[in-house]
């Protein structure tokens, strides 16, 4: 459909005193779902002006439809266009909206000027400017998408029973994605992209100064016609990655957006590695291209906010000027997508080597400041040190907090994923709140999804880590790179590289969003097979994870009802099959059989 713009023309009263006619232009396809964006011409100003246009002027418009309200911050955009011109001046700013209903909605815009307003609360402060108290509206009609494209649906949100959903639909979404590379946006075609180091030795996991950027050259060839560009063609190689990504069934992709002094060094906002307080317009227009297109592809923005290394480079920890300045350029300009995870940082708290970190209190400021400053039900998490001891500190207090979403879990031993995902599932679910428990980073560290050409089957991997935190209860999982094998956490540069890895988590997520997945719980006690992973819903539904090599297992039943049997090849997919035993009934204990083929290979049993 043809993008749909027009011009609502407004009187405007400055200071009591007859200014020209100020306009607002509404670009967008005007449906549900879709981003809809007010363009104001307000101050000529730009990223350097001594009024700082990121602090100094507070742009916000309030959208309403019946009951309904979202007061939506805006920015500065420089000259509207500047993913094609690098323009670091000009008079256009914007706002983004996501209407949620079709229908009619109105809007009303406050634009203020005064020295720091962006991060002062009350109303009306400062001076108005050019475009402040305009008003209008415009008709929004039912979504037009179909397929994986995000706007099809809706928004992803927490269903607050553990999984994630779309909003308005009883419909779980599982998440799938990729953990790495964590320095995805630090992508050669971006403006003033660069790494920054002064260092003279590179510790072994951190980026080498002297190595390329990001430019996914493998990726290139999925680029599409049709798909999009900047600057005569520049973007094939990260829009194509995303592309193989999708095709795959990875629909979530981890990425950090501030990683000064961390592992990488070169990913950030600003026009500048030592600035805090000015932001780069083309740079990040250049992202909204390629988040734009994530979103077509149904693929989640997991943004990570810091590292471990500069959580408190900001303000010292604290969410003052600095923080708040970030965060908020941030949700204006990405807060609308349907689909965003804001994690507060990678391996949140101080640990034995980086003994300065957030405080509990620094945490929950920064996660209140998320929730109220972004109008939309975007999700919050935090990311955890890899040790049980530190996830025990760390996560504890926040048991019950109502504006964490959850944890995004590291977890150095594979084997403890199973107990560590259960065991915050029922902790948070006890505490009044239940969390969406993540696995997003598997150890080693050094190790984590090794590459078709070293670990071709994965069954490490597929059978404690992929399994064990779904039948934990877990809402997704996401696969970190480690650092010691090609295509790195850091230097990834082709995702095919584990490609029969993509193969098998997809096909168990897609598998297990069949079920009823907010009415089971983790419970491993009722199969008496040593490894064994067991969800259910009480008395209906079990699923059963049964490791390679494991015979003629039993699983503990309620008695009276007669109960099926079904197997799945968590390896390839397929359908679900008979094997030795198609039917059990008694109390306790009954023999299930064994799968049709393969003895000696995992499977996966469906009882019910």
């Amino acid at each position: 459909m043809k993008k749909l713009i027009y011009m609502l023309l407004a009187p405007f009263l400055f200071s009591c005193q007859s200014q020209p006619k100020q306009s607002v232009r509404v670009e967008g396809e005007l449906m549900q779902w879709h981003k809809i964006t007010l363009v104001l011409s307000g101050p000529e100003t730009s990223e350097w002006a001594k009024e700082n246009p990121f602090l100094d002027y507070k742009l916000e418009a309030t959208f309403t439809n019946g009951n309904k309200s979202f007061k939506v911050p805006g920015f500065f955009a420089a000259d509207g266009n500047a993913a094609e011109t690098s323009a670091d001046a000009g008079n256009t700013w914007k706002i983004r909206f996501r209407p949620d209903v079709a229908g009619t909605w109105n809007y009303k815009i406050s634009f203020r000027k005064g020295k720091d307003i962006v991060v002062k609360e009350e109303d009306n402060m400062g001076e108005p400017v050019a475009g402040d108290g305009l008003e209008g509206n415009f008709e929004v009609a039912e979504t037009d998408k179909t397929g994986s494209d995000f706007r099809a649906k809706g928004r992803i949100v927490n269903g607050e029973k553990g999984y994630f959903k779309f909003q308005d639909l009883d419909e779980i979404w599982v998440k799938n994605g990729a953990d790495s590379p964590e320095n995805f946006l630090a992508y050669a075609d971006f403006d003033q992209t660069a790494r920054f180091s002064l260092k003279t030795e590179v510790r072994e996991g951190e980026a080498d100064p002297k190595k390329d950027l990001h430019k996914y050259g493998p990726h290139v060839a999925d680029w599409k016609t049709g798909d999009p560009t900047w600057q005569n063609g520049k973007g094939k190689g990260i829009i194509g990655a995303l592309n193989y990504l999708s095709s795959v069934g990875v629909n979530s992709q981890y990425m950090l957006t501030m990683n000064i002094l961390g592992d990488g060094k070169d990913v950030w906002p600003y026009t500048g590695h030592n600035e805090r307080y000015r932001f780069d317009c083309s740079k990040l227009d250049q992202w909204e291209v390629v988040f734009d297109h994530a979103e077509k592809l149904g693929i989640m923005l997991h943004f990570v906010l810091q590292e471990t290394e500069n959580e408190t480079l900001l303000d010292n920890g604290f969410t003052d000027v600095q923080r708040m300045v970030y965060l908020r350029e941030l949700i204006a300009r990405f807060g609308h997508h349907l689909a965003v995870t804001w994690n507060m940082g990678e391996e949140n708290g101080p640990a034995e080597w980086t003994p300065i970190g957030q405080t509990h209190q620094q945490k929950v400021d920064m996660a209140n400041y998320l929730k109220k400053t972004n109008p939309f039900p975007n999700i919050v998490v935090v990311h955890t040190h890899a040790d049980d001891g530190k996830q025990d500190e760390y996560l504890t207090p926040f048991l019950g907090f109502e504006n964490l979403d959850g944890p995004s879990m590291q977890i150095g031993d594979p084997a403890r994923v199973n107990q560590r995902v259960s065991k915050w599932a029922a902790e948070s679910e006890k505490a009044g709140k239940r969390w969406l428990v993540n696995l997003d980073e598997i150890g080693p560290h050094w190790q984590g999804v090794m590459p078709d050409s070293h670990d071709a089957n994965h069954d490490t991997v597929r059978h404690e880590c992929l399994w064990g935190a779904l039948l934990a209860g877990g809402a997704g999982v996401e696969w970190y790179f480690g650092y010691r094998y090609p295509h790195t956490d850091l230097t990834c540069e082709d995702f095919r590289s584990r490609e029969n890895w993509w193969k098998q988590s997809t096909i168990a997520t897609r598998f297990i969003q069949q079920f009823p997945l907010e009415e089971m719980k983790s419970n491993n006690s009722l199969v008496n097979a040593k490894g064994a992973f067991c969800l259910e819903k009480p008395g209906e539904i079990f699923i059963v994870y049964l490791p390679a090599g494991t015979q003629n297992s039993k699983i503990s039943l309620p008695g009276e009802k007669t109960f099926s049997v079904k197997w799945f090849n968590p390896r390839g997919g397929g359908e679900m099959k008979d094997g030795t035993v198609t039917s059990v009934q008694g109390k306790g204990f009954q023999n299930i059989g064994n799968p049709p083929v393969d003895l000696e290979k995992d499977w996966v049993m469906v009882v019910r």
